[in-house]
């Protein structure tokens, strides 16, 4: 049966609820291998579909909530985010509940199934280790593959994977003639490339996200799941399979967007002290 995507709610906080053990769970949580504290929702995002796989999950805070967090979890080309809710006595996730925060890791160490609101069933296979610093995660993910492959970081840099990636099928509509084809996009670094299919090696077009103005959902189409990205010169309207991957898409080209401003405004600053 499946549970619901998560929307945080927080009642208590470890500092204020001494005698039910928030000091105590809140260490034991930072010794556990997979939990990541204070990463983001987005940061996770990015993490796990750069350089996790299929089946990857993570534990973290939600929303900064101190008694409320999220389990992030890698299901092919997204992420899905669950409640893990610690009461003071027990942690409930989905319809369990658990005594203790070791009865929670057993449960998932025998890679249970869960179910997300769109009727995905989802393997959990692979923890992903923490081991990571923001805001430094969105540029290196160095330290991850070295812990995957053994390898060193020095070995790792010239193909060390950047963390703002996504791939997946988008139907976009066509310059001159105004039909609609389905392409193959590749998001990595400041380009999104589209393909005829997944298996094409050359692409079709190349946008560079540094000439993008904005990124929204489009309602001026009559395509529902509908967005579009802003040029100067033209609007590229794309719509996904779902309202979900249509925003997933949109969530990650936004953050794209802010961090090439935010380059170019620290540039600025440089240059013009």
């Amino acid at each position: 049966m499946g549970i619901a995507e998560m929307e945080g709610r927080g009642r208590m906080s470890y500092e204020e609820d001494h005698h039910l053990g928030h000091g105590d769970i809140e260490e034991e949580l930072q010794d556990l291998g997979w939990f990541h504290d204070n990463l983001t929702r987005h940061a996770a995002e990015a993490l796990l579909l750069s350089n996790g796989s299929d089946g990857s999950y993570l534990l973290r805070k939600s929303n900064g909530k101190t008694n409320l967090f999220s389990l992030s979890v890698r299901a092919k080309d997204s992420v899905k985010h669950f409640h893990v809710e610690y009461t003071g006595s027990s942690f409930k996730f989905g319809f369990n509940e658990f005594s203790s925060l070791k009865d929670l890791i057993n449960h998932f160490a025998n890679q249970p199934l869960i179910g997300s609101e769109t009727g995905t069933l989802i393997v959990l296979k692979h923890p992903y280790p923490k081991k990571v610093e923001e805001p430094s995660i969105y540029e290196s993910v160095r330290v991850h593959t070295a812990m995957q492959t053994g390898k060193t970081e020095i070995d790792l840099v010239p193909n060390a994977p950047s963390l703002g990636t996504k791939e997946g099928y988008l139907t976009k509509q066509g310059k001159i003639v105004k039909n609609w084809k389905t392409r193959w996009f590749t998001l990595h670094r400041n380009e999104l490339r589209y393909y005829k299919d997944q298996t094409s090696t050359e692409p079709i077009r190349a946008l560079d996200l540094t000439e993008c103005t904005a990124v929204q959902f489009d309602y001026s189409q009559d395509k529902v799941n509908c967005f579009c990205l802003v040029f100067p010169v033209r609007t590229y309207y794309l719509y996904a399979k779902t309202g979900v991957e249509a925003d997933e898409w949109i969530k990650i080209l936004q953050w794209k967007l802010s961090q090439i401003r935010k380059q170019a405004r620290q540039r600025d600053g440089t240059l013009n002290p």
